[in-house]
């Protein structure tokens, strides 16, 4: 199968450094070669967006083509980022996975309210992350066409 979204930036949003880790060593082991970009909180995945203050090069802050969003972060939370990013005419056609510890029926249900392309609770193992990130890997950079 061809691989055509390998030059897709994944933008992940997610405050907790061991997740952080945790993420990018699963993403490492599942042999993902695109771009990964982390960013702290709802606030700084705004700026991002829309490249402001420590974000406004475009060079070093590229558009991302598909968005790993925590729902529980400080400053702004992943639910206000993501009705934020859904109203944006700009920004709306960028797929949003919610990849979050939450396993409530409400999140679930209101993240797809709003326009999450996919709602994903984060594994209890290493093993289990990697296997997701395999699956999404294949499903959305393997498979699926995303916009440009």
């Amino acid at each position: 199968m061809e691989k055509r979204n390998k030059s897709v930036v994944i933008l992940v949003a997610e405050d907790d450094p061991d997740d952080q880790l945790l993420i990018k060593e699963a993403i490492d082991e599942s042999k993902v070669s695109n771009q990964i970009i982390f960013v702290q909180d709802g606030v700084d995945l705004m700026d991002y967006l829309h490249h402001r203050g420590k974000f406004s090069d475009t060079l070093t802050s590229p558009r991302p083509g598909i968005i790993l969003l925590d729902l529980n972060m400080p400053r702004k939370d992943g639910r206000e980022a993501l009705r934020e990013i859904k109203a944006d005419h700009k920004l709306r056609r960028i797929p949003v996975i919610v990849l979050t510890t939450s396993k409530a029926e409400e999140d679930i249900l209101r993240t797809y309210e709003i326009g999450a392309n996919s709602f994903i609770t984060k594994p209890v193992t290493f093993e289990g992350l990697v296997e997701v990130v395999k699956i999404l890997k294949n499903y959305w950079f393997e498979i699926v066409q995303l916009p440009r």
